[in-house]
């Protein structure tokens, strides 16, 4: 060190939170990010918009990260020489903002919202939108993240639905948009249907109940002969009413096997777990041999399911690691139902309304929450003749095995 020179002693406890505050100053005072931004202006564009945070609620610990990782390579980018405009964005719209809004102001469904007021309640997700992006910006400068906040783009503004609209107009223009029906996951309590991250937000374990059913042969085929059932699963047995077709594996090996008095048709590599060491087995034979067989449905209120209606299809997503390897199928209430329908030309028929509830056409539970059918749906079972036995099962669920009775 030269005689003269000046310097200040290493502090031994510094004050990380104010030196932060100090660089996070001199950073606005001079401007630096626009700076490094403009010294890069003749370079290749590598442009950055934000996939938008949701605002719906303060940042957490897992948000600094993530925010550093963004950073971190949009910097590296401008130290290769890039021109890196990166502009913020924030996610106004959707579910996790409603569901906030609605715990801010105590309301529980769709038609609380509608009775509080469509543009009233609007107003109070564009208030509850303002008060957590401050939050952000906070953080976001606080840890360094180079970002444009004043230009940031909100999808609840009027320029950016308007932008939204004009993309689907000019997708409608090249003929490329049809109407038509997709399953997705649903949530009765607000009306609409979930997306992928919507559907994300939380999963609660509940104690399913899955139904394995006895469905009689209407008529022989192939192997199959009349008196014979087959032995179908499903997980969602408030479905059963929509049943319009059970779905096998064509190359996996089936049974007929015989419990007391009935013979029922089940895959051979399920017969142990679902019929027990007493089963007989009379005849195996492949999937492929009984496709296209028709049989008795377990319910008959809604209406024909067309030529391919109740009858045996192959498919592709059978699996034999639990159920019968023959599946209920409703074509409104499962993605693979609906693909495997579809193809075979078999029409939607959905007897459920937006509310969760069974509609007229099931007579007898109009009104009445799928999810609270199923102890009903047994009983009528019961009723018509059918038994059914609560089988243990390793899993917090039970099986109900309904047939007919001896």
């Amino acid at each position: 060190m030269a005689m003269g020179d000046v310097h200040r002693p290493v502090d031994k406890r510094p004050d990380f939170p104010a030196m932060e505050e100090r660089i996070l100053e001199r950073w606005r005072e001079a401007r630096t990010f626009e700076r490094s931004l403009a010294a890069r202006e003749s370079g290749p564009v590598f442009s950055f918009s934000e996939g938008p945070p949701t605002a719906n609620g303060n940042p957490g610990s897992h948000h600094v990260l993530l925010r550093s990782f963004k950073d971190t390579y949009l910097r590296y980018k401008t130290m290769r020489g890039f021109h890196a405009p990166r502009k913020a964005g924030w996610d106004c719209h959707g579910l996790p903002v409603e569901l906030e809004v609605e715990k801010q102001l105590g309301l529980n469904s769709k038609q609380e919202i509608e009775t509080y007021g469509i543009a009233a309640f609007n107003e109070k997700c564009r208030e509850s939108n303002d008060f957590y992006i401050q939050s952000w910006e906070r953080l976001t400068e606080r840890v360094g993240f180079w970002i444009d906040l004043q230009g940031a783009f909100r999808t609840g503004n009027p320029e950016y639905v308007e932008s939204v609209w004009w993309s689907l107009h000019e997708l409608w223009d090249r003929g490329l948009i049809y109407k038509g029906h997709k399953v997705v996951p649903y949530c009765p309590r607000c009306g609409t249907g979930l997306s992928s991250h919507e559907t994300a937000m939380g999963y609660a374990d509940t104690e399913d109940v899955t139904a394995t059913v006895r469905l009689p042969v209407a008529e022989p085929r192939g192997p199959l002969q009349a008196g014979d059932a087959l032995l179908i699963w499903t997980t969602q047995p408030w479905t059963l009413f929509a049943n319009c077709a059970v779905a096998i594996s064509p190359s996996l090996t089936y049974v007929r096997a015989r419990v007391g008095a009935e013979i029922v048709v089940v895959a051979e590599e399920r017969v142990e777990d679902i019929l027990g060491d007493a089963a007989e087995v009379l005849e195996r034979f492949p999937g492929r041999a009984i496709v296209d067989t028709r049989y008795e449905p377990p319910f008959d209120r809604l209406p024909d399911h067309g030529p391919k209606g109740h009858t045996v299809l192959a498919a592709d997503h059978v699996v034999l690691d639990k159920g019968t390897g023959l599946v209920h199928t409703a074509m409104a209430f499962g993605e693979e139902d609906f693909v495997l329908c579809e193809r075979h030309g078999i029409p939607l028929v959905n007897p459920v309304r937006e509310d969760g509830t069974y509609d007229e056409r099931v007579s007898g539970y109009e009104g009445v929450f799928v999810g609270d059918a199923v102890p009903q749906v047994v009983a009528e079972l019961h009723a018509g003749g059918l038994d059914a036995e609560i089988i243990s099962a390793p899993l917090p669920e039970q099986y109900i095995v309904v047939g007919k009775r001896p």
